[in-house]
């Protein structure tokens, strides 16, 4: 059996389809966007928590994910991930813990994932960029936590946006410092062989402290984010 038929993704990168297939396309990535604009327009600022999905609770990366979430939480912050289990549900699962919002944007994957049980809202995306698109608009900053290829995706790619001035004074935590020693390494001698800038090392901060991971992460934000938004009547708000 074709597996594109069971991923958006793969079917729509396979190559051109008929021009009405491809309207159609342009609906749906439409449509999800504009969903995923009217569940997080009002939900207040994020931090979004990265991380592999295939470690289990007595898994010493979950267990500081789910104290990170707490203490974000408390922060007055809505802990956002991926929504599927691990270290995202553990972020969750702290930020649940103090009765704090816990979202996930969740990605339509056979067996691969699933919604984790610890989630206030939910948006359910077909398509990994849409998926990545909102996770960063919402995200006033990104906290990296041990994980695989996606994880590794979803740093670079923000790193990326960083350094070409889409994002602009945005804070990432790497945490995990043992597990992405070669991750920083790799930074400094970027920097040294200068195709990357010197400055673009003061937005990452690699850490194993969570209070130190928080206040950082506050700093920024009190320094350059001050969003007020009043709903409006006339658009259903």
């Amino acid at each position: 059996m074709d597996k594109r038929l069971f991923n958006p993704d793969a079917h729509f990168l396979s190559g051109p389809n008929s021009r009405g297939k491809e309207l159609l396309f342009l609906f749906k990535v439409f449509f999800q966007f504009l969903g995923a604009f009217r569940k997080l327009h009002f939900v207040g600022p994020c931090v979004t928590v990265f991380g592999s999905a295939r470690f289990d609770e007595n898994n010493i990366y979950y267990k500081q994910a789910r104290s990170l979430g707490k203490a974000l939480s408390e922060m007055g912050f809505a802990v956002m991930t991926g929504g599927g289990p691990g270290i995202m549900e553990a972020a969750n699962r702290g930020a649940a813990d103090v009765k704090g919002q816990s979202i996930g944007c969740n990605i339509k994957l056979p067996k691969e994932q699933f919604s984790n049980p610890y989630l206030t809202k939910t948006i359910n995306f077909d398509h990994f960029f849409v998926r990545k698109a909102i996770l960063t608009k919402y995200s006033y900053a990104f906290v990296v936590m041990p994980g695989g290829f996606g994880t590794l995706d979803e740093l670079f790619e923000t790193l990326t946006l960083i350094q070409t001035g889409t994002l602009h004074n945005f804070p990432i935590v790497i945490m995990g410092k043992d597990y992405y020693k070669d991750i920083e390494e790799m930074i400094i001698r970027m920097i040294n062989e200068r195709t990357i800038s010197s400055n673009d090392k003061n937005l990452i901060l690699f850490t194993d402290d969570i209070t130190e991971a928080c206040d950082h992460i506050g700093n920024f934000i009190k320094t350059n984010y001050k969003v007020k938004y009043k709903p409006k009547w006339l658009l259903g708000e």
